[in-house]
């Protein structure tokens, strides 16, 4: 094996001069790519990876060096779930490390000042998949000719980037340096950068231009455009470019793993990226494992074909139901090991009362805070624990986890204790006292107070704790009837106002911090499922939906927006305080438990997989966090 000396220098913090020491490391040519290399195909490892590469000291994260080799086997239930690895791959501008701190990853440093000036340092030499150099004219391209395209970005560039209804300058001083600045700060930058669904702010521009109106042959690209029977070259672009999707093999990536066809439509592969950025202080070059294979099968046949042996790693399409057939294998030989991590969400299951709903009358009673109370006080999450969790979740509302610095037990009990006989009070001192002989409330309109709920019906766990709360619902006279739709009929439902109410996971990041911008707290998204239209209104501008018409969720935006413009911590923090206590004396959704464990089954081949982890899609990325890139298989076990 060819080996080649490089000098190599620690990654630099956030806003922090770049580390002085450096260290000598010599460079490990991969078996993977050893023929291209050595046919002249490929440049050796040393040309490959950038001059400052991100260096991993596994012994100091408390993991063990690995080797490179091995194909690790999952499986997703929809093949437009080949968009994971974008996810578990987690290579972003910044990202979390395994304290959930922000650190550079694909920059090697980036300098904020007053909260407003962002300024990226690129590593020097780093390059795209297809070997070309990834350089601040990947930014450029993106801004000059992507976003501000009024025929690829007809509403221009994304919302995100507005403060105080302005966009920023975007400077490229250098093939190495890029400058985003803005009037006002704009704290919620980096975090975005950092997300499980990133927008990613740069693009290869030297493959797209072959699509691109301003640069392509004009002959060549009409030619392609009626090859893929679009209508426009902004169309065949736009098609060509989803570097979230990762649909398209061709468009080269920054990802850990870049697509390759097996030309079966039932199974994805995923190789190396011979010019990834990161190297572990031996001079490995990540990942560890050459390929991964994800499998496409139907839902209910994860956890047996998991059961079987079929999957190095797997928690995607596993249920809490699952454990007991999961450890059964585990303890009768399997060669795999089940780990519980609690999911990060701030609820595993919550109700969201839309306030938007387009019947007058019931918009009127759910937007009853004393009516959310009873609905809260009606609801058994001891009995919904024990059934679905052992006992193992947490119960209570909506609201920051324990290891959140904003973690307020106050507002986790909140309304949440099983209490039907005030729930029963409230209700009848909000008028509504007449009932049907089986004890069903009566609206004033002679209709019976019966709430459709609806759900995206992928959850059996779901269904089972609906079922309970139907039964303790009608202990308080009211009917409740669950609909099952499809994910995407659901959201339709709820954002077009015929919801009454809706069932799904609760905020994403239940782990915040003063850092963490409060915006998913406020009616700033159409995607909180209590308030689509006054979401839809603040998305749009004010071109669709609704203005917000209540006073505390005006307070909540109002707050949203002072925290925006606040570079103080303390400050962030009453703002993130007062926001979570709105949330739990309101009501919005209302939470049923937390913390459930979400199974994650790993072969004992795999190592360096943490067996106390948090399945958490935001922050984290689910495995993203963890570095999957890290993860191994021990040497006589390599598939």
């Amino acid at each position: 094996m060819k080996i080649w000396t490089q000098i190599v220098a620690a990654a630099a913090l956030i806003a922090a001069p770049m580390m002085a020491s450096a260290q000598v490391v010599q460079l490990q040519e991969s078996d993977f790519w050893k023929v291209e290399v050595e046919a002249g195909t490929m440049d050796p490892i040393g040309l490959r990876i950038p001059q400052s590469p991100y260096v991993v000291d596994m012994t100091a994260k408390g993991r063990s060096y690995g080797k490179q080799g091995g194909t690790l086997s999952t499986m997703i239930t929809r093949s437009k779930d080949v968009r994971q690895m974008v996810v578990y791959g987690y290579a972003r501008l910044v990202g979390y490390n395994e304290k959930y701190e922000l650190v550079p990853d694909i920059l090697q440093s980036v300098q904020v000042a007053e909260g407003r000036i962002f300024t990226f340092k690129l590593r020097k030499g780093m390059r795209w998949s297809d070997g070309e150099p990834f350089t601040s004219e990947a930014f450029r391209y993106w801004w000059e000719d992507v976003v501000n395209n009024e025929k690829l970005a007809p509403k221009g560039p994304p919302s995100f980037l507005k403060v105080d209804g302005e966009y920023p300058r975007v400077l490229f001083p250098d093939e190495t340096t890029v400058m985003f600045i803005w009037k006002a700060p704009n704290p919620g930058f980096l975090p975005r950068l950092a997300q499980a669904r990133p927008p990613f702010i740069y693009r290869p521009g030297h493959y797209l231009k072959q699509f691109h109106g301003d640069y392509a042959d004009p002959a060549k690209l009409k030619k392609a455009v009626r090859k893929k029977k679009v209508r426009s070259w902004a169309a065949l672009h736009n098609k060509s470019d989803n570097m979230y999707k990762f649909d398209n093999q061709s468009l080269p990536t920054l990802q850990p793993w870049i697509p390759a066809d097996t030309g079966k439509e039932s199974r994805r592969l995923f190789v190396r990226n011979p010019y990834y950025h990161r190297i572990d202080a031996k001079g490995v070059q990540l990942p560890y494992i050459d390929t991964v294979e994800m499998s496409i099968v139907g839902a209910g046949l994860v956890a047996a074909k998991t059961n079987a042996g079929e999957s190095d790693l797997q928690s995607r399409g596993l249920n809490f139901k699952d454990v007991p057939v999961l450890k059964k294998g585990e303890s009768e030989g399997e060669d795999y090991s089940v780990y519980l991590w609690p999911n990060g969400t701030a609820s595993q299951i919550a109700i969201y009362p839309n306030l938007n709903h387009a019947d007058p009358i019931w918009a009127e009673i759910l937007r009853n805070r004393d009516f959310r109370h009873a609905l809260s006080l009606g609801i058994d999450r001891r009995i919904i624990n024990r059934a679905l969790y052992f006992g193992l979740a947490s119960e209570g509302n909506m609201t920051a986890l324990p290891v959140s610095p904003f973690y307020n037990e106050d507002n986790l009990k909140s309304y949440a204790e099983y209490d039907p006989e005030r729930a029963n009070k409230i209700l009848d001192d909000l008028g509504y006292t007449e009932r049907r002989a089986d004890g069903i409330r009566v609206l004033p309109d002679g209709r019976p107070m019966r709430i459709l709920i609806e759900t995206a019906g992928e959850r059996q766990e779901v269904e089972n704790a609906l079922q309970i709360i139907t039964d303790t619902w009608r202990d308080i006279g009211i009917e409740m009837v669950m609909r099952p739709l499809d994910r995407d009929i659901l959201r339709q439902h709820v954002y077009s106002g015929q919801s009454m109410a809706a069932v799904w996971f609760g905020w994403d990041n239940g782990i915040p911090t003063a850092g963490t911008s409060p915006e998913y707290l406020a009616p700033r998204a159409q995607d909180f499922f209590s308030w689509p239209k006054w979401g839809q209104y603040h998305q749009t501008g004010g071109q669709a939906g609704e203005a917000i018409d209540m006073p505390k969720p005006a307070r909540l935006m109002l707050l949203s927006e002072q925290w925006e413009k606040t570079t103080d911590e303390g400050e962030r923090s009453a703002i993130w305080e007062e926001m979570l206590k709105i949330h739990a004396e309101e009501m919005y959704a209302i939470g049923i438990l937390s913390e459930a464990p979400q199974p994650v089954v790993v072969s004992k081949k795999l190592k360096n997989v943490p067996k106390v982890g948090l399945w958490a899609w935001e922050p984290g990325a689910h495995f993203g966090v963890h570095r999957m890139d890290e993860f191994y298989f021990s040497g006589q076990g390599i598939n």
